[in-house]
């Protein structure tokens, strides 16, 4: 965080609860002109604070509010088998998000999917062809308590 002064932090809180305000909007909450804050807000994409503008999608309206969490454990630990793994997972887009963990499990999927049906169609189909897959365990979401979309700014 080093460079970033208070209105910095201010404008990235602002634009992390809705990127849709324009710059004079933008301003006139931080106390400043557009023209400072549009150079402000372009040093911070240019420096990677800010990654991409995105919308965010009502899962349940469009038939995939099923959230399942799935555990992979891989075959064994292997550069090959690790890279095949990410390669395959990246085409898959019932897969939202992937993380490499550390335990007993090496990788983390969250999947939307629209019911158990099709969760099970893609643990056999989707999952199941990828051959460099030890085990998997599932966790079923009940309710999504809270997801702020991104990372808490102090």
């Amino acid at each position: 965080m080093e460079n970033l002064d208070n209105t910095d932090l201010q404008l990235l809180k602002i634009l992390h609860e809705n990127s849709n305000f324009t710059t004079k909007e933008l301003a006139a909450k931080v106390n400043l002109s557009p023209s400072p804050v549009f150079e402000r807000i372009k040093r911070l994409e240019k420096n990677g604070y800010i990654e991409k503008y995105i919308a965010i999608l009502n899962a349940e309206k469009l038939n995939q509010g099923f959230l399942v969490f799935c555990n992979i454990k891989l075959k064994k630990h292997d550069k090959n088998i690790g890279n095949d793994f990410v390669a395959d997972i990246l085409k898959i887009e019932e897969v939202v998000e992937c993380f490499n963990i550390s335990g007993d499990f090496d990788f983390l999927l969250k999947v939307h999917v629209k019911d158990m049906k099709a969760y099970q169609d893609f643990v056999f189909n989707k999952l199941g062809e990828v051959k460099s897959i030890g085990s998997t365990q599932s966790t079923f979401v009940m309710a999504q308590i809270k997801n702020s979309y991104g990372v808490g700014i102090l």
